[in-house]
């Protein structure tokens, strides 16, 4: 497994609140488990004091989103190294659940899960996941969503460094408003353009008479 991989806890920790509408699904012991995804060893651990320090977590991974989203790539990485520092990583090397064709194991990096703090384990893989994905592809991959009010996080892994939403979802919408935005000013000019030409025409007449 890419040690990478480990960047979509960030994400997924991140996008469990939207400021511009007002929501977060950040709200119970339950839903702190659910982001451990198949991890439920680790997601056991979570109890009712976790709920805060999740939140806090979620605020200072946001923060390092926005700042690389407004190409401060200085400020990106303080703020990611501040919680390298703070939720230092246990690394292990793991074959389990991976064999060759020989059925002998296939050795990979595995970021270990904190014994006895929920937060403290889930901080440190999803900031260890953030930090070699933007080492590797660099801060610009890091980006929110231009689809307003969304605002969620994501990560651009695309050829050409394209990518602006963090969905499908919120493309289309997107491009939908744009679509308007375009076909209202067109209607605007035309109307417009009506009137300059009957303007001209009443001005002619009047000359005329």
């Amino acid at each position: 497994m890419e040690l990478a991989y480990y960047s979509d806890y960030a994400v997924r920790l991140v996008n469990t609140e939207e400021p511009g509408r007002g929501k977060d699904s950040l709200t119970s012991v339950d839903a702190v488990r659910g982001l451990f995804g198949p991890n439920q060893d680790a997601a056991r651990r979570a109890a009712d004091a976790d709920l805060t320090r999740f939140r806090s977590v979620r605020a200072r991974l946001r923060a390092v989103f926005e700042a690389a989203d407004g190409g401060d790539e200085t400020l990106a990485v303080n703020l990611l190294n501040s919680l390298l520092l703070e939720f230092p990583v246990s690394p292990q090397i793991s074959g389990h659940d991976h064999r060759d064709d020989d059925g002998s194991p296939l050795w990979h990096m595995h970021l270990a899960d904190h014994p006895s703090n929920a937060t403290a384990g889930y901080a440190a893989i999803a900031a260890m996941g953030l930090a070699f994905h933007l080492t590797e592809y660099g801060v610009d991959r890091l980006g929110l969503c231009e689809a307003a009010p969304c605002r969620n996080a994501y990560l651009d892994t695309s050829t050409n460094r394209s990518r602006r939403y963090c969905s499908d979802r919120c493309a289309t919408r997107a491009n939908v408003a744009a679509y308007r935005a375009r076909k209202r000013l067109e209607a605007d000019r035309s109307e417009s353009t009506g009137r300059t030409a009957r303007k001209a025409q009443d001005s002619t007449a009047g000359t005329d008479r």
